[in-house]
C-alpha cells in the first residue's frame, strides 16, 4: 500500500504542515487507498515533508507526488478544466505557496505568543539544558530563510497591506462557486485547503487569518472541504 509520511494533525489542522494537507487531499481526490506514517522525517529525502513510498519508489515533495500521481495512474486532477483555467489554477496554486506560506511561517516562528503556543511543542524530545539552544538556533535560521525569501523584509504595515490583497483575490476567484474552478474539486483546491486552512488555524494569531475571516466565502470554503475530505477520525490507513 502507499504510505504518505505526514507529521500528524496539530494545531486544529489535519496537520501541521499545509504541504502535507496538500498531498493527502491530492490521494483522496485521485482515489488511491494509502496510509499514513508520522516517524519518517529523518528519512525524508529532501529532509522535509511529505513524501510517499509507493511500492518501493519514493517521491518527495507535494507538487512531485501530484505529477507522480498523473503519471503513474493517468488521474488528470484538472479534468474539466478549460486550458485557460488549468493554468490559472497551477499559478493560484504557486501564489498561495510563494506567499500565504511564508506570512504563516513567519507569525508561528518569530512571534514569541505564537511559537510558545505551536512550533515549541515540536522540541519536546531534546533535553532540557539543550533545547532552548536548539529552539534558537532552528528560529535564527528562519528567519535568515524569511529575510532572503523577502517577507521578512516588511514592516508589519507593508504586511497587512500585502495580505488583505491576498486574501481579497483569494475571495474574488472562489466567488460564489463551491470550488475555485467549478462544481468539482481539482488540484488547485488540494492547496488551497491546505494553505488556507492552515492561515486559519485557531491556535495563532495572525494577521492573515484576520483577513480571510473578513470573506465569509472563504471561512465557508474550509469548514465545508474538512466536512468533505477530513471529516473521518484518521486511524492510519484510508481505503
Amino acid at each position: 500500500m502507499l504510505t504518505l509520511y505526514t507529521f500528524g494533525p496539530a494545531f486544529g489542522l489535519p496537520d501541521a504542515s499545509p504541504f502535507v494537507v496538500k498531498a493527502e487531499m491530492l490521494l483522496k481526490l485521485a482515489g488511491l487507498p494509502y496510509q499514513t506514517d508520522r516517524g519518517g522525517f529523518r528519512r525524508a529525502p529532501k529532509g522535509k515533508l511529505p513524501y510517499i513510498d509507493d511500492n518501493g519508489e519514493i517521491v518527495a515533495d507535494s507538487t512531485l507526488i501530484r505529477l507522480h500521481i498523473e503519471r503513474k495512474y493517468g488521474f488528470d486532477f484538472d479534468a474539466g478544466l478549460t486550458p485557460e483555467q488549468r493554468g490559472a489554477a497551477w499559478m493560484f496554486e504557486k501564489a498561495l505557496e510563494d506567499h500565504f506560506y511564508w506570512h504563516v511561517v513567519q507569525a508561528r516562528w518569530c512571534n514569541e505568543e505564537n511559537f510558545a503556543r505551536g512550533p515549541a511543542s515540536f522540541f519536546k524530545a531534546i533535553p532540557w539544558p539543550v533545547r532552548p539552544m536548539a529552539q534558537a538556533f532552528i528560529r535564527r535560521k528562519i528567519r535568515g530563510t524569511l529575510h532572503g525569501q523577502g517577507t521578512g523584509r516588511y514592516t508589519p504595515q507593508e504586511q497587512a497591506q500585502l495580505l488583505k490583497r491576498g486574501a481579497q483575490a483569494a475571495a474574488q476567484l472562489l466567488g460564489d462557486k463551491p470550488y475555485f474552478f467549478g462544481r468539482s474539486p481539482c488540484g488547485a483546491d488540494a492547496t488551497a485547503f491546505g494553505f488556507i486552512a492552515s492561515a486559519m488555524s485557531p491556535h495563532f494569531r495572525m494577521t492573515l487569518r484576520d483577513e480571510i475571516e473578513n470573506h465569509p466565502n472563504l471561512t465557508e470554503y474550509v469548514a465545508r472541504m474538512r466536512r468533505e475530505f477530513f471529516a473521518d477520525a484518521s486511524d492510519g490507513s484510508h481505503a
